[in-house]
């Protein structure tokens, strides 16, 4: 179970994004707000945390193929999630090495990695002429409230992963 669970949630998330929609309240919409959640991508970070070794890169492969998927899915332009993804999950895989890993330092981890994913998405957007969005209209009506709703996402993953991507890394990676 310890090598397929990370695979099976990501699997139930990625069929669960094209109906995270439903969870946001309708006055969010009403008020000119535009949220995303990226509950596949927290997940990513839970693993990178809490499931990755120093000399692993699960995170990052599944990060690859995750994006990829999601692109396929849902997104009108081929690579944007995946590269997005993939680079943050990077970043994040390194500062794991740096930094001892608490609920603090997994908070500051998840904005950290949340801001730069969702930038990088509408910098890529932005780029190819998908999105008309000012950076100044973007950071009040997107990026704020994604930050919001998606810690509330964080901290429901927390608690229900925490423990068992650590029990699971150490039954995959420490006992021999």
């Amino acid at each position: 179970m310890s090598r397929l669970f990370p695979l099976l949630m990501l699997f139930v998330l990625i069929i669960f994004q094209g109906i995270n929609f439903l969870f946001i309240p309708n006055s969010f919409e009403a008020n000119g707000f535009i949220v995303t959640i990226h509950g596949v991508f927290i997940f990513l970070i839970m693993i990178a945390l809490y499931y990755d070794e120093e000399t692993s890169y699960y995170s990052f492969l599944y990060a690859i193929i995750s994006g990829l998927v999601l692109d396929i899915v849902y997104s009108p332009v081929i690579g944007v999630y995946m590269f997005s993804y993939a680079v943050v999950m990077y970043v994040v895989h390194h500062l794991r090495k740096v930094l001892h890993v608490n609920f603090y330092v997994a908070s500051f981890v998840f904005f950290l990695s949340i801001t730069l994913v969702d930038v990088i998405i509408y910098w890529v957007y932005q780029l190819i002429g998908v999105t008309a969005l000012h950076l100044q209209s973007y950071i009040e009506q997107r990026l704020l409230m994604t930050l919001a709703i998606n810690y509330v996402v964080f901290l429901i993953q927390f608690v229900l992963f925490k423990r068992l991507l650590a029990r699971y890394s150490f039954e995959r990676f420490e006992q021999k």
